[in-house]
């Protein structure tokens, strides 16, 4: 069985705001569970104890994790949201609700991609490109998109077929590349490809940006059992970067959080001294380990 991949999007204290702004702009999302920090220790963020920590959520069939984490990390469109939509109209809706408070990258116009097409970053950082146009396969409205540039320019290829080795029900799709009279010969306009049975995109921006890949937006690899949080903790971290309570850069610099299904329950219990004693658990750790976390919120 695959596991399921759940973008991460990092706020300073706006994850409840942002989570309630998706699922009423998109229309038919929800909250799934909301967690918080301990109410009876210190958390490495300063929150105040019993804060809010995370909200998961669910927009157009693709879940969402809106994090509490403080002012340490900025969104930024080095990983943006292909948003497809059925007509224009719907388009010019979804950009001028998304835009309040933001602005565009890429202003609302026909391109040859799509009869009506804009690129617009909201109030809370985070971008999306607003399409109409069917998306490439049944599946989520919203797919994430990958831009390679600065630093990692001209690794989207070589970054698609390294992911598509890590997950089982994994491809590359298609890849469409810059002719010598367009960009970088070779390198990726647009790439689709699969992880995890999900849609992603990836492409190459021979434009400076000035950003890359932080853990402003990061990604959840929600795992079955400790074989599976073994098998990506190590096969996703080659070549990058361990961290700590999960997380890890890849060789590219994504950052992702390997971590079992059952945190979100463990963290959103009612039962506060259990979920307690779980956050203090995870802060502990780099590596999760699934058996010392189920007994700490066991309080076994």
């Amino acid at each position: 069985m695959s596991p399921a991949i759940v973008p991460c999007l990092w706020f300073d204290d706006q994850a409840e705001e942002a989570a309630r702004f998706y699922t009423r702009t998109f229309g038919d999302g929800r909250v799934l569970a909301t967690s918080h920090y301990p109410e009876s220790l210190d958390n490495p963020s300063g929150k105040p104890r019993g804060s809010v920590l995370a909200v998961d959520f669910e927009v157009l069939g693709r879940r969402f994790t809106a994090l509490n984490g403080g002012p340490h990390f900025v969104i930024n469109p080095s990983i943006s949201f292909f948003v497809h939509t059925d007509t224009s109209e719907r388009t010019d809706q979804l950009c001028a609700t998304l835009g309040e408070g933001g602005g565009y990258l890429m202003p609302p116009g026909t391109y040859p991609w799509s009869e009506r097409y804009a690129w617009v970053e909201d109030r809370f950082g985070v971008s999306w490109q607003v399409m109409t146009s069917k998306p490439a396969a049944a599946g989520p409205g919203i797919v994430p998109c990958l831009m390679f540039a600065d630093a990692q320019h001209g690794r989207a290829e070589e970054a698609m077929r390294a992911y598509a080795a890590v997950f089982p029900e994994s491809r590359v799709v298609h890849i469409e590349r810059y002719g010598a009279d367009r960009g970088p010969d070779g390198k990726v306009v647009h790439g689709r490809f699969v992880l995890a049975g999900q849609d992603f995109v990836a492409m190459d921006s021979h434009e400076a940006r000035g950003t890359t890949f932080n853990e402003g937006l990061s990604f959840q690899v929600m795992c079955e059992d400790q074989a599976e949080v073994d098998r990506y903790w190590e096969r996703l971290s080659a070549g990058g970067r361990l961290g700590v309570c999960g997380w890890l850069k890849d060789a590219f610099g994504l950052s992702w959080q390997v971590v079992p299904k059952s945190i979100s329950a463990w963290l959103a219990s009612r039962d506060t001294r259990a979920s307690d004693r779980a956050f203090q658990a995870v802060m502990g750790m780099k590596k999760l380990d699934i058996a010392a976390l189920n007994a700490a919120f066991a309080g076994s």
